[in-house]
């Protein structure tokens, strides 16, 4: 009979561990509040003041870079916005433009995508300020049978891609992938 309880305990003790409470991973919160980067799907405004010509939306590449006239192709995957700018005029004062001052800004994020048990799983148009929530709602709803408390995040950050289990509030960020999965019961 003891044994028995022993089991019983054992098991109760087993399936209340899976309903603990999940923390994010402190490196994954990290990143998500770092200032944005740019990468691939991307399209940023370059400003060049008093520059008409050289002024106009660049779409980054697949290789991570956008092309400017005069100066070619400038590496922005990676960098923030005013990184970015940095480089242009640094590149542009070499040669070209004796003080320029240039502006980046992202015209477009790159799209986030929604798998699982969603009404139209694909690939959207990301929104600033979004979470798991509104990721869903965009993506239709959710399926009557989709768990509705937590989410997985695939998010490449730098050079890793990392895979983490959200609550529904988690903020979304570009190029997020969002998995909404099936409940049990």
């Amino acid at each position: 009979m003891r044994r028995i309880l022993l089991l019983a305990g054992l098991v109760l003790t087993a399936a209340l561990a899976g309903c603990a409470d999940r923390r994010i991973p402190a490196d994954f919160q990290a990143y998500a509040e770092a200032p944005y980067t740019l990468g691939p799907g991307d399209r940023v405004r370059v400003i060049v003041f008093g520059q008409d010509s050289l002024s106009n939306s660049f779409a980054v590449d697949g290789s991570g870079h956008i092309s400017m006239p005069l100066i070619g192709p400038v590496q922005a995957s990676g960098r923030t916005p005013s990184q970015l700018s940095g480089e242009i005029e640094a590149r542009l004062r070499a040669g070209y433009i004796r003080e320029p001052r240039v502006s980046v800004e992202v015209e477009a994020y790159r799209p986030f995508f929604i798998l699982g048990e969603v009404t139209t799983a694909g690939q959207y148009p990301f929104v600033n300020g979004m979470s798991v929530e509104t990721a869903v709602a965009i993506a239709g709803g959710y399926t009557p049978r989709a768990r509705k408390d937590n989410a997985q995040i695939t998010r490449t950050q730098g050079d890793r891609t990392v895979n983490v289990e959200v609550p529904v509030t988690t903020p979304v960020r570009p190029g997020d992938t969002i998995y909404i999965p099936e409940r049990f019961f």
